[in-house]
């Protein structure tokens, strides 16, 4: 296993992605067809930056790619249609992203783990309610997301929500994932619009942070 994990770490290194995830992204879009030529893209929780990459690669000159994280993520050799913005995505508003609405979210946020698999999978859940509730403000009707989440306890009802937002939702594990991890990725195509905007996280159990001053 350890050899499968080092082919995607070198494979990164050879063909300049931040991070072996970018492959991920790889190969749930070439398998699914998520992101589309001329699209505009949200990457939530976007650093080290590698999914940016592969984005902004995918929907071309005439595309964009906002990329969204609590960490300053390197702005070096990224197209002028990627857009940084070091912030807390649970305090932005739409027009602190550029104002138009999305066609596709992309996250592969995950909380910091304990070892303990229930808390941390209720953790990568709420994670995943949270992007929803966006999502129901930010992306536009027919729209797509991809979500990373914890398999465990709290992944059906992620799926069963998702599944009422939009036309299709199912999981998917990329080769590039490590097999003992327990992440796996909620593709989710035809946003329906205001159909899932009732089943919200309570933004006032949310921590409030300072707002963002803008584009990076």
């Amino acid at each position: 296993m350890k050899e499968v994990q080092d082919h995607w770490f070198r494979l990164a290194k050879e063909e300049g992605y931040r991070s072996r995830a970018a492959y991920k992204l790889i190969h749930i879009d070439d398998r699914s067809r998520v992101i589309r030529r001329g699209n505009r893209v949200l990457d939530a929780g976007a650093a080290p930056g590698s999914w940016s990459q592969v984005a902004a690669t995918r929907v071309g000159p005439k595309g964009e790619v906002v990329a969204v994280d609590l960490k300053l993520i390197n702005p070096g050799g990224y197209p002028p249609n990627v857009h940084l913005l070091q912030a807390d995505l649970r305090d932005l508003e739409l027009n602190e992203l550029g104002g138009h609405p999305f066609d596709v979210i992309l996250s592969d946020m995950a909380p910091d783990t304990t070892g303990d698999p229930m808390g941390d999978g209720f953790r990568s859940a709420r994670l995943c309610h949270e992007l929803l509730d966006r999502a129901a403000l930010w992306l536009r009707v027919g729209g797509n997301l991809v979500m990373k989440i914890f398999e465990g306890a709290e992944y059906p009802e992620v799926l069963k929500r998702s599944t009422r937002m939009f036309d299709e939702a199912k999981g998917y594990k990329p080769r590039a994932s490590r097999a003992e991890s327990v992440e796996m990725f909620v593709i989710c195509h035809g946003f329906r619009g205001n159909d899932g905007r009732a089943q919200t996280v309570e933004d006032a159990l949310l921590p409030k942070r300072k707002r963002s001053k803008g584009w990076d």
